[in-house]
């Protein structure tokens, strides 16, 4: 499995939520970035294709790229 980095993961919710990575803070709650279940479910989809061991209960959970971050790193 390929590693998904904090960098990977920032890009792919950028590019579900159509905002410039750099917009994203890593903290930032991101269903108030207007993530919603579609989406989320598109970035499951996409980190399982390369691998990861994710589902969207572990996600929903704490909704940041920093939490993200460590359960998919």
């Amino acid at each position: 499995m390929a590693q998904l980095t904090r960098e990977i993961i920032r890009d792919d919710v950028a590019a579900v939520l159509g905002l410039p990575s750099s917009e994203l803070d890593d903290t930032a709650n991101l269903i108030d970035e207007g993530l919603d279940s579609i989406r989320a479910m598109t970035l499951v989809e996409r980190w399982r294709s390369a691998g990861a061991d994710v589902d969207l209960v572990d996600l929903v959970g704490e909704p940041t790229i920093e939490a993200w971050s460590e359960i998919l790193g």
